[in-house]
């Protein structure tokens, strides 16, 4: 099981040292996100200082930039990390597609599937010239001159992680990715009876099996040095839980449980604007279920084991800073790192 860290750096000039710092650490891979910032701009200033950690968007929303557009970011990233970019891409949901990106959504499973396919059309144009010829559903690449096309590079398999919560997308991940973003929110169960065999499902189809597709998440987790320290930190985690149980993308997830109920209050708690209630919500036992619990000595090894053959890759639902949590993160290397 590989051992990844999250960055969301306020400032890019910080970058290069931080990135040298997390490889020097014996981090597996770097992930940036979509949230506050771009998410590549990062990943080339890491590229340029690291030589053997993984970098990867985590996620990249796909919709907003045409296939073409996003080809030639993972291209040049490809390159210049000599292979080590992962591209992670994401639906969004409508709302945020159609209001803050001002785009189209519309079917976005199979959208999705299109966009995969029409990039690889074009990287294979680019890697071996052959004539771009895509004519895919919701995408139409058939023009590419050589003043625009790039050179040919040395690791053009570009690895692609999708991010999902219901069965479409897990299968597509596993008929046509190298990886899937398992959502944070998610249970043990849920990854056990609904994601793993769908990915399953969908790496039949293309003549796979689930050891091809990586399964990687940044997980909830609450720790502290000591026990009290966790009892100060539910309420932060139960407060994200609460956000994402009210969010009807991510019912499956509750109706899984039983938990369809609470999900509807939620929902009408949230549209109501009483967003610092909800995490009285959620109960401990449900904490339980969505995060791991554990102080700084124990929570390496409590996460290998509700995780192991469940996850191929894992690493913590917050962003490194860099003299922040120095124990925890210690204490987790030192576990994954054997």
């Amino acid at each position: 099981m590989k051992f990844d860290v999250t960055i969301m750096p306020d400032d890019l000039n910080t970058v290069p040292e931080l990135a040298k710092e997390l490889e020097a650490h014996g981090f597996d891979g770097l992930w940036t996100t979509e949230t506050q910032y771009n998410p590549f701009f990062p990943l080339s200033l890491a590229a340029y200082t690291t030589k053997n950690i993984e970098l990867g968007t985590a996620i990249a929303v796909a919709f907003p930039r045409s296939p073409m557009i996003m080809a030639h970011a993972a291209w040049d990233l490809a390159a210049q990390s000599q292979g080590r970019f992962i591209l992670g891409l994401g639906t969004q949901v409508k709302p945020h597609i159609t209001k803050r990106f001002s785009t189209v959504w519309d079917s976005p499973g199979p959208r999705l599937r299109d966009y995969i396919l029409a990039m690889r059309a074009i990287w294979d144009c680019w890697q071996h010239n052959t004539p771009l010829n895509y004519r895919g559903e919701f995408y139409q690449h058939t023009l590419m001159t050589p003043f625009f096309q790039p050179r040919a590079i040395e690791h053009p398999n570009i690895p692609i992680y999708i991010a999902g919560v219901n069965t479409y997308l897990c299968q597509l991940a596993g008929e046509l990715c190298q990886g899937f973003h398992v959502h944070p929110f998610h249970t043990a169960e849920y990854l056990r009876d609904v994601v793993v065999p769908n990915v399953e499902i969908g790496a039949q189809k293309s003549g796979r099996s689930r050891s091809n597709i990586a399964l990687t998440c940044a997980i909830f987790i609450v720790t502290g040095e000591k026990p009290e320290d966790i009892e100060n930190e539910k309420a932060m985690v139960k407060s994200q839980i609460a956000f994402y149980a009210s969010t009807p993308s991510y019912r499956t997830v509750m109706d899984h449980h039983g938990w369809g109920d609470l999900h509807e209050e939620l929902n009408v708690m949230s549209r109501s604007g009483r967003w610092m209630e909800m995490h009285e919500k959620i109960s401990d036992d449900m904490l339980d279920k969505f995060a791991v619990l554990a102080t700084h000595d124990e929570l390496a090894y409590k996460v290998k084991e509700r995780y192991i053959g469940l996850l191929d890759r894992i690493g913590y639902y917050f962003p490194y800073i860099s003299g922040e949590r120095q124990a925890m993160w210690q204490k987790s290397l030192e576990v994954f790192n054997v």
